[in-house]
């Protein structure tokens, strides 16, 4: 992980890959290759093929190891990671169940398939000093005019890849830049769908608008990421911490509250 991210439980991590059925059904899943692999392969495949078999696996471990380190080093969330960890390790399985039996890659495949139809990778549980906010409670904290001057408000939805790779990243935030002046806050339009027209924010994942962060100032749009005119490409930037600071001028915004502005 980046430097700047918060350390992880190991224990805590273990429990979360128990509890959670998206960790424990691709965990089950994982392990199953083993079982058929170990069980099943040496009486069923002549002495070449699992030869070539076991050259698969070791090319299979080497490539998986040096793409996680490189992803591990990059990322800067725990959700980045494991979403491209996980990923990795489906093409790798993928491939080895191929040179294994056709048959078996293809179950491989529907079995991904139902986890991913059933489940979805969780996103980050912390909320550092922001708060979960309804369309209606944000709407009253910036026009009583009685809260922070500021508010850097996430738009996301729970069921958004992009939204759970990028969850950590306001509450860090949060952690760093909250005073009287600035506060942050995290609307989630997947459980309030039409507030997303008013916001200007478009739950289609296609129009690559989820996430959108918002910053107000006296209760007026000042500032947005994405911006309303952002172009789609096939490599969006990545949201990371230093971009949000540097797009909405977090360390401009602490500053004038140290000084006293």
């Amino acid at each position: 992980m980046g430097k700047e991210s918060n350390s992880i439980d190991p224990i805590q991590l273990l429990n979360g890959m128990v509890s959670e059925p998206y960790y424990l059904f691709h965990f089950l899943t994982f392990f199953s290759y083993f079982v058929i692999r170990f069980n099943f392969a040496s009486q069923l495949l002549d002495s070449l093929l699992i030869h070539l078999l076991l050259r698969r696996e070791i090319q299979m471990l080497l490539v998986f190891a040096v793409v996680a380190l490189v992803k591990g080093v990059r990322e800067e969330t725990w959700e980045a990671f494991i979403a491209d960890a996980l990923f990795l390790a489906k093409i790798c399985l993928f491939a080895l169940a191929f040179t294994m039996d056709r048959r078996l890659a293809v179950w491989y495949i529907i079995v991904f398939l139902v986890i991913h139809m059933l489940t979805q990778q969780p996103p980050f549980q912390g909320l550092g000093t922001s708060s979960k906010l309804t369309p209606l409670q944000l709407e009253s904290l910036l026009t009583e005019g009685n809260s922070s001057r500021l508010w850097l408000v996430e738009f996301c939805a729970s069921y958004s890849s992009a939204c759970i790779r990028s969850s950590q990243q306001l509450p860090e935030l949060s952690i760093t830049y909250s005073n009287k002046n600035l506060s942050f806050g995290i609307v989630d339009l997947g459980l309030f769908p039409n507030a997303a027209e008013k916001c200007g924010v478009s739950l289609s994942g296609s129009m690559g608008q989820l996430p959108t962060f918002i910053l107000f100032e006296n209760g007026a749009e000042i500032a947005r990421f994405p911006e309303l005119d952002f172009e789609v490409k096939f490599f969006s930037p990545t949201i990371t911490k230093g971009l949000l600071s540097r797009h909405f001028e977090l360390d401009r915004h602490l500053l004038e509250y140290v000084n006293g502005k």
